[in-house]
């Protein structure tokens, strides 16, 4: 069978050229997916009222769960398929697509019925407005509906990364966001459907897109030909997509529990913070892009040249990912030092949210250049399959340090944006310094190979 579509060597070429070429794409892509929630927010803070502004941006925060465990798992099958690459080994990667596709149909089946069933118990916890609380089970309960399209539609772009393709995946999500954008101002302009459209603009355009990369892949003869007899999972890849997958979803899921946390102190402070924070994390994401693009690129840039024996690339790739991220990193940090009222202005012209959100702004952004040293280390760390520390990293920033500090902070300055701000980059920080420490001690035990730069 004619494979004509063909990843690209990370084992060879110019180190900063290949990561480049590899990296774009995915930065692309990224950024083009968080038009997704940017758009809805736009839209609805464009012809709804505030109320539904903190609908879309709490029930942003609930779906965000359900896309960290997800992202979490596919890239663990991007770094596997990404080590058989490099091996040379193409029954494994067939098998490994094969057990992925499988698993995750299944999962976003458990995963739709278990939100479903304890939605209203999550808004409770979230302290959800009450002004608020029936749009964002709206919006919620619709998204839980379509998250077969968004398991499919994030399994088959982690496939095609690890089989070393970052373009298709940037071209997939390109359709879906061009169809939700416009499925947004048909839905909440032209039909008034408000938080409603926004949440079925989302599902219908993933669901479109899954199917499109579905029916290209088996017209262009992929490797995997998506066949129903294809579709046998592996019991010792379904382990390995576990081991190293799985602590990536937990990771995730503690980060996102520790800033769901954030949201429920900010919603009982009142409707106008709830509408800061979530203004905030849409450029959270916008500001951590080239991070976390790059961190992913990296990943899979690591797994090849690990498994092909080539550890001198995947240290000059970590070094130059560094160097990149943080240039941009520092761009968005003095936007937001010198003048957060335009990155808030962007979504509202409500007086009462940019007041309070300069602040907050403010503080939070030194979070952009302190994150960034964690993605792009666990980026690195995720492609050697060190899975397990990053999952410690991570779960004891969030849950031993990011909380505790919410609520000592809440309750000790309840009405100081600021201070609150600051919980973030503090976290980063201690990450990263720990982190990095790590890498180091590794790198003198092990001896050199180990190490974290060339």
């Amino acid at each position: 069978m004619a494979e004509n579509i063909k990843g690209l060597d990370l084992t060879e070429g110019p180190i900063a050229r290949t990561l480049i070429v590899f990296a774009l794409p995915f930065l692309a892509a990224n950024i083009l997916q968080s038009l997704y929630g940017a758009v809805d927010l736009f839209v609805v803070g464009l012809y709804c009222e505030a109320d539904s502004v903190a609908a879309v941006s709490t029930g942003t925060q609930v779906t965000q769960i359900v896309t960290s465990l997800i992202t979490g798992l596919t890239l663990g099958s991007t770094i596997i398929i990404g080590e058989h690459m490099g091996q040379r080994d193409m029954e494994k990667v067939r098998k490994t697509i094969g057990t992925t596709l499988t698993i995750f149909f299944f999962a976003a089946l458990l995963i739709t019925v278990l939100l479903l069933t304890f939605l209203d118990g999550m808004l409770t916890l979230l302290r959800t407005p009450e002004e608020a609380f029936g749009l964002t089970r709206e919006y919620v309960s619709i998204c839980a509906a379509g998250c077969v399209f968004i398991c499919g539609y994030n399994a088959i772009s982690a496939i095609l990364r690890g089989y070393g393709d970052s373009r298709r995946p940037m071209i997939f999500v390109l359709i879906a966001c061009i169809m939700n954008i416009a499925l947004d101002f048909l839905f909440v302009a032209a039909f008034g459907w408000g938080v409603a459209g926004t949440a079925l603009a989302t599902v219908i355009s993933q669901a479109f897109s899954m199917i499109a990369a579905i029916i290209h892949l088996r017209r262009h003869d992929f490797i995997f030909d998506f066949r129903p007899a294809s579709f046998r999972p592996s019991a010792e890849l379904a382990k390995k997509l576990a081991r190293v997958g799985l602590p990536i979803s937990l990771q995730e899921l503690a980060v996102r529990i520790s800033f769901l946390y954030l949201t429920a102190v900010m919603n009982g402070i009142g409707v106008y913070s709830a509408a800061v924070v979530g203004i905030s994390a849409k450029y959270d994401v916008f500001a951590m892009l080239t991070a976390t693009s790059l961190a992913n690129a990296l990943a899979a840039i690591t797994a090849q040249n690990y498994g092909r024996g080539r550890l001198d690339r995947a240290r000059s790739s970590l070094s130059l990912s560094l160097a990149f991220a943080l240039c941009v990193a520092f761009a968005f940090w003095l936007w937001a030092q010198l003048s957060p009222e335009t990155m808030i202005g962007i979504f509202t012209d409500d007086e009462a949210v940019i007041a309070e959100g300069i602040p907050f702004f403010r503080s939070c952004s030194y979070d952009y250049i302190a994150v960034t040293l964690v993605f792009i280390l666990n980026g690195y760390l995720n492609g050697r399959q060190k899975t397990i520390w990053t999952m410690i990293s991570c779960t004891c920033g969030a849950l031993l340090l990011r909380i505790p500090l919410v609520y000592i902070f809440s309750h000790a300055f309840p009405d100081d944006l600021g201070r609150l701000g600051m919980i973030a980059p503090t976290v980063s920080a201690l990450m990263a310094a720990y982190t990095i420490a790590y890498v180091l001690l590794e790198g003198r035990r092990n001896g050199k190979d180990s190490g974290m730069f060339p």
